[in-house]
């Protein structure tokens, strides 16, 4: 019999207060709403993309998203599923599939991606460069702006606008993943046709460079130039909130800054979160920076990102050449046209390259004009935006709904959210009806549910010594935890200390550069740990399903990554 965890907790008719008044707006397959109790017979994992949880604001990204991987799924089509779909548990989204159960039409849905994703993959080089311009090009208009200067009326357009912007780069994400991953699925086919081990695929395509890694080496040359120019200790004697101002108080900071400064008009337009309009941008904000520039400043010595890129780069030759002496003459054919595909369509790479114009940055601009259109209105507080649903802020910016109208709803919203947001640690990684397997390749990839995953979630949590999930990264590590639930606390993290999480995103890398491992509750071997792990050379382990429910901070643990194992050598001590 399935197990089975209960929903009845978080069934909430309401939610969010007035929310039930709203249109409820297009619908595709899977509106998204509160848990209701039939949705127990279906199987939802806590989203790790979103540990802040959703304010009113950003609930309507959260719709538009789910919204948009309904479409392209049917659009290319998937075979066996049609996107995600999403139930919201207070503030805390848990995502499904949208599963194809009739055999046939999984077969039909089969042909005809077989006859669109390999032109897709053809084009991909063309289309993502295109792609680049357009967003450029919107992210450099709003970006731009001088929000300060509009009326009410240049509001309004400049609002819609700013909907339309995230809309479409989200549906360009979309257009462009599920071909990638579909892709990249065909070679692990044929990988295990050849006895080829899954585990050392993702290896067959690291050694890339990103955007998103760019920014972590000019990180670390500002730490340097700190050190060069003598600041260091103002760095070393303040927290990462009051580093800016600590800096600004001294004369022999005023170089340095000039230089910071550029960096943050080059990079700082993004947030400490994917899609999270409750954060300022960088460059508006620099405490995330300031802070990682300081454990930069205490670390024994610079990363050397050139020295991990060659290695990455020979792992992955001798790996190519390894599997290539192997194979016959007619196989080393296929397998080289598989392995061709792959890195010119390559996911790995694209992943980490797209969060830098898509997921950290083309929601800023509604964060943005959003709180200079509730000021207009007569708000006290430009935060209290976050409090409003989408529809009502279109309607407060066109003058059709009144400041007095939502006030009391915000106050409201503002204490559920709140409450909510604390309740993060305690939510149940998974609930519903735990399956045996997940048949959509694509989300079993993305959230790392493969069979141990779901071992895990059967066992014992009070009990266990060991862990097992997937090999993300090969070697072997001993180390004391640090337990984080979102990247706020990056800074809390000393050198050599195992990171424990959900899971991570590009705002996570810079402390991929002092920690010694990483172990994750969910995410395959091509999401954000595993590809940075690879590049950084420490061990890496995903899927786990419960380390941050069963590892606590100071615990010391081994974590091998060739084998997908975590292993409790001693409890830390909590008297």
């Amino acid at each position: 019999m399935s197990k089975v965890v209960p929903v009845d907790e978080f069934i909430d008719p309401e939610w969010y207060p007035g929310w039930r008044d709203l249109d409820p707006g297009p619908k595709v397959f899977d509106a998204v709403i509160p848990f209701e109790k039939k949705d127990e017979a279906g199987f939802w994992v806590l989203d790790f993309h979103h540990p802040y949880g959703f304010c009113p604001l950003s609930f309507g990204l959260l719709e538009s998203g789910a919204r948009l991987t309904q479409i392209t799924a049917e659009r290319i089509p998937l075979p066996p599923g049609r996107g995600l779909k999403v139930r919201m548990a207070g503030v805390h989204s848990y995502a499904s599939e949208v599963p194809i159960t009739s055999p046939w039409l999984i077969g039909e849905r089969a042909k005809r991606a077989q006859q669109t994703i390999p032109a897709m993959i053809g084009s991909f080089q063309d289309d993502w460069a295109a792609a680049v311009e357009e967003l450029k090009a919107g992210l450099e208009r709003f970006e731009s702006l001088d929000i300060a200067s509009l009326d009410k009326g240049e509001l309004a357009a400049y609002l819609g606008e700013a909907y339309d912007f995230c809309d479409r780069s989200w549906e360009i994400h979309f257009d462009l993943m599920y071909p990638l991953l579909a892709n990249y699925a065909g070679f692990l086919g044929i990988c295990a046709e050849f006895g080829i081990d899954a585990s050392q695929a993702p290896a067959l395509l690291q050694g890339e460079d990103t955007k998103i890694m760019q920014v972590d080496r000019a990180l670390w040359d500002l730490a340097d130039r700190a050190g060069e120019e003598g600041i260091g200790s103002i760095f070393a004697s303040n927290e990462p909130e009051t580093v800016a101002a600590a800096l600004d108080a001294d004369p022999a900071a005023a170089t340095w800054l000039a230089e910071f400064r550029e960096f943050l008009e080059r990079d700082g337009w993004r947030t400490e979160g994917i899609v999270n309009v409750m954060m300022d941008p960088w460059i508006l904000d620099p405490t995330s920076p300031l802070g990682t520039i300081k454990t930069f400043l205490a670390a024994e010595e610079r990363f050397d990102f050139d020295a991990a890129r060659a290695a990455a780069i020979a792992e992955r030759d001798q790996l190519v050449a390894e599997i290539r002496d192997r194979l016959t003459v007619e196989e080393r054919a296929v397998f080289d046209g598989a392995l061709a595909a792959v890195r010119s369509a390559n996911f790995v790479w694209w992943n980490e390259e797209h969060n830098y114009y898509i997921d950290l940055r083309s929601h800023i601009p509604i964060r943005l004009i959003g709180k200079a259109v509730v000021m207009a209105a007569g708000a006290s507080d430009p935060e209290d935006v976050l409090f409003l649903f989408q529809q009502e802020l279109m309607e407060l910016a066109a003058g059709e709904r009144q400041w007095s109208d939502l006030a009391d709803l915000v106050v409201a919203r503002r204490k559920f959210f709140e409450e909510s947001t604390a309740k993060r640690g305690e939510m149940p990684k998974v609930l519903g009806t735990i399956p045996d397997a997940i048949n959509d390749p694509v989300v079993s990839e993305i959230y790392g549910m493969g069979p141990a995953f779901f071992a895990a979630l059967e066992a014992d949590g009070e009990t266990v010594t060991e862990m097992t999930g997937i090999p993300a990264a090969p070697g072997k590590v001993r180390g004391r935890v640090r337990v984080l639930l979102n990247a706020r606390e990056l800074h809390r993290i000393e050198p050599g200390e195992i990171l424990v999480c959900e899971a991570t995103s590009p705002n996570w890398t810079p402390a991929f550069g002092k920690i010694a491992a990483c172990v994750c509750d969910t995410g395959g071997s091509l999401t954000h740990a595993a590809i940075v792990s690879r590049e950084y050379r420490i061990p890496a382990v995903t899927g786990c399903a419960i380390a941050t429910q069963v590892l606590k901070d100071g615990d010391l643990v081994e974590v091998d990554g060739d084998a997908g194992v975590v292993r409790i050598i001693e409890r830390a001590n909590t008297d």
